[in-house]
């Protein structure tokens, strides 16, 4: 008799990372400008053929590098011949093709007013759009390549 396939348990482990007032102390004292250079290197980068995907891959780290946000992780958990059996994995991705053409359709122009409008915010408001200039930032792997981070 066979034993049914059987089926992974999706886990949430808890975000391992600094703590809210340190990573608002970081934004503010390093990942403002850090993130600045970091925006203008990218899109220098995105401009050649060679320096696309490091372009990308930096921009898909900007919420790491502005505020220290934490990557997403998911673990399975999966009992197969009685051993429990644990897997770390980054989130699931669109597919390739799909990410590839958003990014030329709609990513590349649109993630640059997006990161603008939020450099905007952040230097116009003196402070106060920093909550919305904060969640800005954190998205924009979702706006430049339909990343999931």
């Amino acid at each position: 008799m066979t034993q049914p396939t059987p089926t992974p348990v999706i886990v949430q482990p808890q975000e391992q990372g600094p703590g809210c007032l340190i990573r608002i102390l970081y934004f503010l004292l390093v990942g403002l400008w850090l993130g600045g250079i970091v925006t203008v290197v990218a899109w220098v980068l995105n401009v050649t053929i060679i320096g696309l995907p490091l372009g990308l891959w930096l921009l898909n780290r900007l919420p790491q590098i502005m505020t220290l946000k934490p990557v997403k992780r998911q673990a399975r958990v999966m009992v197969v011949d009685g051993k429990v059996i644990y897997r770390e994995s980054s989130l699931p991705q669109p597919p390739f093709l799909l990410r590839a053409l958003y990014f030329l359709l709609v990513g590349w122009w649109f993630s640059a007013l997006w990161l603008a409008l939020a450099w905007l915010l952040t230097g116009l408001s003196l402070g106060l759009g920093l909550p919305l200039a904060f969640w800005m930032f954190d998205q924009t792997p979702a706006i430049t390549t339909l990343a999931r981070y």
